[in-house]
């Protein structure tokens, strides 16, 4: 089978696709050029380059060129593998560095990229959360990635779409590890307490009709911990989701991910997506401390309404209504005094 022409993707990029196909088994160069259609001199110089960035490429003389098996590196075949439905239509674009997925993917988003373009990236060297927060992204150890949509809807509707990527991740990471894990409102996914995702959802607005023009979805996710451990800084409130690494891991995480997002994407509205959603909700019933500009109090947190606002009971015993914005909430801990 010959690699299909497709602009823009370099010989590397149809290399690694080739051995991923063919993992754990040996192609000669002279089939890889003939597929590929290059030299193979070029061959040799892009295998080079893939085992440079950590790809594990054994090369024999007269058998040829092989992708060890349980190598765990982000590729675009890797995580087609992995995706279905709508899904199996997105342009997926994986690349070693970048400074923020999101950041990138907007600016491909106002030169008229289609819904559906996806960036993922090994590491990020300018991550950022919530409220202007830098998110740690160290090399080889998490999944970085954003996804561009085009809804027909609202602003004030777009928190639907960080509540559905929250569910998505949630969903992906009891999959493939097996645990449980818990939503902080509006966009933290945990396990065992600790945080092992962010989200951070981006829009433009349409001038014309108030609704959105395009929502960039990114997210971060700790798949293993980092050499060393996390740093010091969060290491009381971070964990990963995965104890060892295995082949395919990321790549099969974020072929997951996508692939319920995508799903969710076009259901927002559905009971289902705020069921999943209220069954992994953490601190209902508890004290928490809502914090937002030059407020904070102390309420009881009720649960989430179908906008995924929040409930919470206030001392006084009324009920107030929180969305999200620049809000934040953290739980208290017992003997806390309200400030």
């Amino acid at each position: 089978m010959f690699i299909k022409e497709v602009p823009g993707v370099t010989a590397k990029e149809k290399l690694i696709g080739l051995l991923e196909g063919s993992r754990g088994t040996y192609i000669s160069g002279e089939e890889l050029a003939e597929r590929i259609g290059c030299s193979r001199a070029a061959v040799w110089k892009a295998v080079k380059q893939l085992k440079a960035e950590g790809y594990a490429i054994s090369a024999v003389t007269n058998k040829g060129y092989c992708l060890a098996p349980g190598t765990d590196m982000l590729s675009e075949a890797a995580v087609r593998r992995y995706l279905r439905g709508a899904a199996g239509e997105y342009d997926i674009r994986v690349v070693r560095e970048v400074g923020s997925t999101n950041t990138e993917l907007r600016k491909l988003a106002e030169q008229g990229a289609p819904e559906g373009t996806c960036i993922i990236a090994m590491s990020q060297t300018g991550g950022k959360g919530r409220m202007g927060r830098r998110f740690c992204s160290p090399a080889d150890t998490g999944l970085y990635l954003s996804l561009l949509l085009r809804p027909q809807m609202s602003a004030a509707e777009a928190v639907r779409i960080t509540a559905a990527a929250a569910v998505a991740v949630a969903g992906a990471c009891e999959e493939l590890s097996g645990r449980q894990t818990g939503i902080k409102w509006v966009n933290d996914v945990c396990i065992g307490g600790r945080k092992v995702c962010g989200i951070l959802t981006e829009a433009s607005f349409s001038l014309e009709n108030g609704g959105l023009d395009y929502a960039v979805v990114g997210l971060g996710v700790n798949v293993l911990e980092p050499a060393g451990g996390f740093p010091e800084s969060i290491a009381d409130i971070a964990c990963a989701v995965f104890d060892e690494s295995r082949e395919d891991l990321r790549s099969r995480l974020a072929g997951e991910i996508v692939s319920r997002l995508a799903e969710y994407y076009h259901s927002l509205g559905s009971p289902e997506l705020l069921e999943e959603y209220r069954k992994r909700l953490m601190w209902v019933g508890g004290r928490i401390t809502v914090i937002g500009g030059t407020e904070s109090f102390g309420c009881t947190m009720l649960g989430v309404n179908e906008d995924f606002s929040l409930n919470v009971r206030l001392d006084d015993g009324s009920v107030r209504r929180i969305s999200s914005g620049e809000i934040s909430i953290r739980k208290q801990e017992q003997g806390e005094v309200d400030k």
